[in-house]
C-alpha cells in the first residue's frame, strides 16, 4: 500500500453537516473507511469508523441542509461526541491503519472531497487538534474517478454504473455514503490494476 499510493493510506471519509460554510456551519456526522490491499494489490475495505458529532458553540443549522440529512441536532439517542472527542474516535482507527499500512500518513478519498476536507480541517482547527492523520490539502475525488472510468460525477449514478448497489432511501448518512464511496473509489483502482496484471501477463506471452 505504502508503494501504491507514495506513502500514503487511503480513507475514505464522508461527513454530514449543517450547511456549506465549513467555517461557521455545524459539523454533525462524520465517518471514515480505511482501506487495505491484498497480495495481488486490489484494495478492501476495512470496518467502517463514525460517530455522530455535537454543534460547537455558536454553530450555524440550516433547516434545508437539515431537511436534506434527517438529523435532528437535539434528539438525544444521537449519542453525538463533542468535536474534540468525535475527532479522537476517528484519528485513532485512522492512526492505527496507517501504522498497519507501513505508510506515512491518511490521504482522504471522498466524493467532492474538498468539502469533506474542508469541514474536517476546519474542525481540527476549532479544537487545537495535534494529531490530524490527514495530508492536510491533498486528497483523491471519486467525482473525478467516476467521471473519468464511467461518465458519471453523481454519487449514486456512478456507483450504479460501476456495478454496484445504491439505495437512495440510505443517503445522507456519513455511513452508507463513505462505504458507497469507498466501493466506487475501490472498482476504479482495482480496475486499473487488472489492467496492468493483464498486460504483464501478455508481456510475459510476448517474450516467450
Amino acid at each position: 500500500m505504502a508503494d501504491r499510493f507514495r506513502g500514503f493510506l487511503p480513507v475514505v471519509v464522508d461527513v454530514e453537516t449543517g450547511g456549506f460554510d465549513a467555517e461557521h456551519d455545524a459539523l454533525l456526522e462524520i465517518a471514515a473507511v480505511p482501506l487495505t490491499m491484498d497480495a495481488d494489490g486490489y484494495l478492501h475495505l476495512q470496518p467502517t469508523v463514525s460517530t455522530h458529532v455535537e454543534p460547537f458553540p455558536g454553530a450555524n443549522l440550516d433547516p434545508r441542509s437539515l431537511e436534506i440529512t434527517g438529523i435532528d441536532p437535539d434528539n438525544p439517542l444521537r449519542g453525538a461526541l463533542a468535536e474534540r472527542q468525535a475527532l479522537d474516535h476517528i484519528f485513532q482507527t485512522v492512526r492505527e491503519a496507517v501504522h498497519a499500512a507501513g505508510c506515512q500518513r491518511a490521504i482522504l478519498v471522498g466524493h467532492n472531497a474538498a468539502f469533506d476536507l474542508g469541514f474536517l480541517n476546519q474542525a481540527v482547527r476549532r479544537t487545537g487538534h495535534k494529531r490530524n492523520p490527514f495530508h492536510p490539502f491533498s486528497c483523491f475525488d471519486t467525482v473525478s474517478f467516476g467521471g473519468l472510468a464511467y461518465g458519471q460525477t453523481v454519487l449514486s449514478k456512478a456507483v450504479l454504473a460501476a456495478g454496484l448497489s445504491f439505495d437512495s432511501r440510505e443517503a445522507h448518512s456519513a455511513v452508507y455514503d463513505a462505504e458507497r464511496t469507498a466501493e466506487l473509489f475501490c472498482q476504479v483502482v482495482n480496475r486499473w490494476r487488472q489492467l496492468e496484471l493483464l498486460e504483464q501477463a501478455q508481456r510475459g506471452l510476448d517474450a516467450a
